[in-house]
């Protein structure tokens, strides 16, 4: 029989200073989430005056519907989703096409390229080389720059790498004694049986996508080639009213401010993610844990 320790009044002590203290850090962080929600739904020019903090005073849509009737926002919306779908999947199997080739005993000089690899991840491409290495690639304005230089990840291949470990020598010699090639033991033996960490790493990837303004930023000069995080940081960069507002397309609301725009462009911004987020959530914590635990 186990005997169950008693609590003491220490222990409660923590427990209730844990407690308060987790919901002080919870607070904290959504609380800023919430008040850029309250006032994007707000009147725009109502929220000028202050002291919005919990609900909108006069509920509108007009600063939402302005943004969806800006063709530079939509535009770069667009740009925004196809090179987060291309990016993430580009990625994903690229990187595990590497990780499945570092994860066969018989690649030669197997030790060098990870030894090759793990420098990468600590002395990374400075910014003037790697802008002039994609500059004579001529991929400078061109979408491949979203998608070519982000196909790889060193960090992403030790996770896919030490899943890959984890799969039964017997089954991929049992594929390989059918006559089943490389490819095929990949695609139809290591892909299907590797769905967790694909999702973790899609995860990774696609969040990085998303949020990426810098490569937009950097190596984008044509306005209608930017996604939409690079957008967002120019409008929040410039915070020029008269220059936002001639942005947008004729009849904007009278109601319709600078500000309210900035808002409910965050808020167009970051709610796909953010809906997506908790479906592949619990593949983020099990990405985390592959072959820390051995069975």
């Amino acid at each position: 029989m186990f005997s169950l320790k008693r609590r003491t009044a220490g222990d409660a002590a923590f427990d209730w200073v844990n407690n308060v203290l987790m919901l002080v850090i919870c607070f904290i962080t959504l609380y800023p989430i919430w008040y850029v929600l309250v006032n994007a739904f707000n009147d725009g020019t109502d929220a000028m005056r202050g002291g919005i903090y919990w609900w909108p005073r006069a509920f509108s849509l007009d600063s939402f519907k302005t943004v969806f009737q800006s063709s530079g926002i939509m535009t770069a919306m667009g740009i925004t989703v196809a090179k987060t779908a291309v990016g993430t999947v580009a990625h994903v199997l690229f990187t595990a096409m590497v990780a499945f080739a570092f994860s066969r005993r018989e690649l030669i000089g197997r030790k060098i390229y990870m030894f090759i690899g793990t420098i990468t991840m600590i002395f990374p491409g400075a910014l003037i080389p790697t802008y002039l290495l994609i500059r004579d690639l001529g991929m400078i304005d061109h979408f491949i720059v979203y998608i070519i230089p982000a196909m790889f990840s060193f960090f992403d291949l030790i996770i896919f790498l030490s899943f890959f470990r984890e799969i039964p020598d017997g089954l991929v010699e049992a594929a390989e004694i059918d006559g089943a090639g490389d490819f095929t033991v990949f695609l139809r033996i290591v892909i299907p049986v590797s769905m967790p960490v694909i999702a973790t790493i899609a995860l990774f990837h696609g969040v990085y996508q998303w949020n990426d303004y810098f490569t937009g930023m950097i190596y984008i000069n044509d306005t209608n080639m930017q996604p939409i995080q690079t957008y967002l940081y120019r409008v929040v960069a410039q915070a020029s009213s008269n220059q936002m507002i001639s942005a947008m397309p004729s009849g904007v609301a009278s109601n319709v401010t600078s500000q309210s725009l900035k808002l409910a462009t965050m808020v167009v911004t970051t709610a796909p993610i953010v809906v997506v987020y908790p479906f592949l959530q619990k593949y983020f914590v099990k990405g985390f844990m592959i072959g820390s635990i051995k069975g």
